[in-house]
C-alpha cells in the first residue's frame, strides 16, 4: 500500500482523489490545500488530514509519495524538496516550462534514489497502445508525417485561475491538454530533433482557444526521409 499525499484540491486533484476510491494499492491520507476552508468538507468525505503547508507533510514519515496538481511554476521547487525528504513523486504535466528546470528535477530523484512521474497517462490509453503496436509492426510503412489534434471539452468550463494566466500557460491550449498530443507523437515515432512552432492568437482569452503549430522531426530519419509531424 502506498500512503499518498495530494498537493493541490483543485479540478484535477479532487479527481485524483476520486479516482483513486476502492484501488488497494494506493491510499491518500493528506492533502495539502491552502485554501482550507474551501477543501474541508472534501477532505472529510475522503477522509483525509488536511494540511496547508507541504512542509509539514514532508515531515510526515508516514507518507510515501506526493501527488502534485499544482500551478505550473511551482512544480520545480516542490518536486526538489519532495525528493530531499525521500518522497516518490507524481507530478501532473507539464513538468516544467523550462527544460533546465526539469532536468534539475529529475537529477535530484536520481540523487535521492526516489522516482518522479509525469502525469502523460493518455498514452496507456488501450487505443493509443492498440496505435503504438501497429506502427511498431510496420503495418502502416514508413511514418513520414504524424497530425495531432485536440478536443477539451472542459476548456470553455474554465473562465479564471492560473490555467488562463499567460505565465503559467505560455503556449495557450498546448501547454495544458495540448501535452498529451505531442507525448502520443513521442510515444510513436520517437524523440524529437528539431522543433518549429507558431502560435496565432485569434482572441485574448481564454488561451485555450489559441491555435498552435508546431513541426518535429525525429532523430531516426535518415537524411533525405525525414519525418516531419505537426
Amino acid at each position: 500500500m502506498i500512503r499518498a499525499a495530494i498537493v493541490g484540491l483543485g479540478r484535477w486533484g479532487r479527481a485524483l482523489v476520486d479516482a483513486s476510491s476502492g484501488y488497494d494499492r494506493l491510499r491518500f491520507t493528506t492533502a495539502v490545500e491552502p485554501a482550507m476552508e474551501g477543501a474541508r468538507e472534501f477532505c472529510g468525505r475522503h477522509r483525509l488530514h488536511l494540511v496547508d503547508d507541504l512542509k509539514t507533510t514532508l515531515a510526515d514519515p508516514s507518507i510515501d509519495a506526493v501527488f502534485l496538481a499544482t500551478p505550473h511554476s511551482l512544480h520545480r521547487a516542490q518536486v526538489i524538496a519532495c525528493a530531499a525528504a525521500g518522497k516518490h513523486v507524481f507530478c501532473e504535466k507539464p513538468l516544467a516550462l523550462h527544460r533546465a528546470d526539469a532536468e534539475e528535477m529529475f537529477d535530484a530523484s536520481r540523487k535521492a534514489g526516489v522516482s518522479l512521474a509525469v502525469g502523460q497517462n493518455r498514452r496507456f490509453w488501450p487505443s493509443m497502445q492498440a496505435l503504438r503496436e501497429i506502427v511498431a509492426g510496420g503495418e502502416l510503412g514508413t511514418v513520414l508525417h504524424i497530425e495531432g489534434h485536440n478536443s477539451n471539452e472542459n476548456s470553455k468550463g474554465v473562465l479564471g485561475g492560473w490555467r488562463l494566466s499567460p505565465e503559467e500557460s505560455p503556449g495557450g491550449g498546448l501547454t495544458g491538454a495540448g501535452l498529451h498530443v505531442l507525448d502520443a507523437f513521442v510515444s510513436l515515432v520517437g524523440p524529437v530533433r528539431r522543433v518549429y512552432a507558431r502560435l496565432a492568437s485569434h482572441k485574448q482569452e481564454p488561451p485555450q482557444l489559441d491555435t498552435v503549430s508546431l513541426l518535429l522531426v525525429s532523430p531516426t530519419a535518415s537524411a533525405g526521409r525525414s519525418r516531419p509531424s505537426g
